[in-house]
This record gives C-alpha cells, sequence and structure tokens, in this order.
C-alpha cells in the first residue's frame, strides 16, 4: 500500500514538473513570420520614443536656458531703470526703460509657458514609452507561449 501512495505521487510529481515545464518546451519553437514582424515593429516603437523623449529633454534644457537669460535681462534692466531714476533722467528714458521691463514679463511668462507645455510633451512620450514596452514585453510572452 505504501509502495502504490508513493508510486503514484512520484507519478504526480512527474506529470506537474512535466506540465510545468512545458511553456519552456515551447520557446524552443521558431517564431512566425508574424510575430517576428510584430516583435521587431514594437522594438522600433519603443527605440523611436526613447528618442523623443531624449529630444525632449534637450528641448527643455534650451527653453531653460532661454528663461534664466530672460530673467538675467530683467534684473538689468530693472537696474538700469534704477540708475536712470537716482541720476535723474529724462521721462522718456525712463519710460523707455519700462517698456523694456514689461517686454521681459512677457517673455518670462511666454517661455514659463512653453516651459510647462514641454514637461506635459515629455510626461506623454514617457507614458508612451511605458505603454509600448508593456505591448512589446506582452507580445513576447504570447509569441513564446505560442
Amino acid at each position: 500500500m505504501i509502495n502504490g501512495k508513493s508510486i503514484l505521487a512520484l507519478g504526480a510529481l512527474a506529470v506537474s514538473l512535466g506540465l510545468a515545464g512545458s511553456p519552456l518546451f515551447a520557446a524552443d519553437g521558431p517564431f512566425t513570420p508574424s510575430e517576428k514582424h510584430e516583435l521587431r515593429n514594437d522594438r522600433r516603437e519603443v527605440r523611436q520614443d526613447r528618442h523623443e523623449v531624449r529630444l525632449d529633454r534637450k528641448e527643455k534644457r534650451g527653453d531653460r536656458r532661454e528663461l534664466k537669460g530672460d530673467r538675467r535681462e530683467l534684473y538689468r534692466d530693472r537696474r538700469e531703470l534704477r540708475r536712470d531714476i537716482k541720476s535723474g533722467a529724462s521721462k522718456e528714458e525712463i519710460a523707455r526703460d519700462l517698456n523694456e521691463i514689461h517686454q521681459d514679463r512677457g517673455e518670462i511668462a511666454s517661455d514659463r509657458a512653453e516651459l510647462k507645455s514641454d514637461v506635459k510633451e515629455l510626461k506623454g512620450d514617457k507614458q508612451e514609452r511605458r505603454q509600448d514596452r508593456r505591448e512589446f514585453r506582452r507580445d513576447v510572452k504570447d509569441a513564446l507561449k505560442n
């Protein structure tokens, strides 16, 4: 009786190991052409998304530099206005300085808006890249199962 139970247990163990290892043996078969095409396309999408994210980061850095430069220019114009007021410059000179300051503020506001849109675009590209990676992994798993 004990021998029968142990033989039955060994048989059940062998069957479970065989079933657990069957997906590994399925992976030995060649991929179908449609699966290869889909995987290649997914790789291309992931690579393209990575490239877009890289470009967006470079663009964002350039926008930050531009914003920093506009802030410096605003600082210089304010300092010039203070000097003109101290030295008793004409009203036209002061009005010109105030106009320059107003323009600089407008540039800074547009730079901030542009930077904000770049951040949104970068987030979207990263999300798309994540989604493409998930799709690629899912396709690989499906290809290996079949």
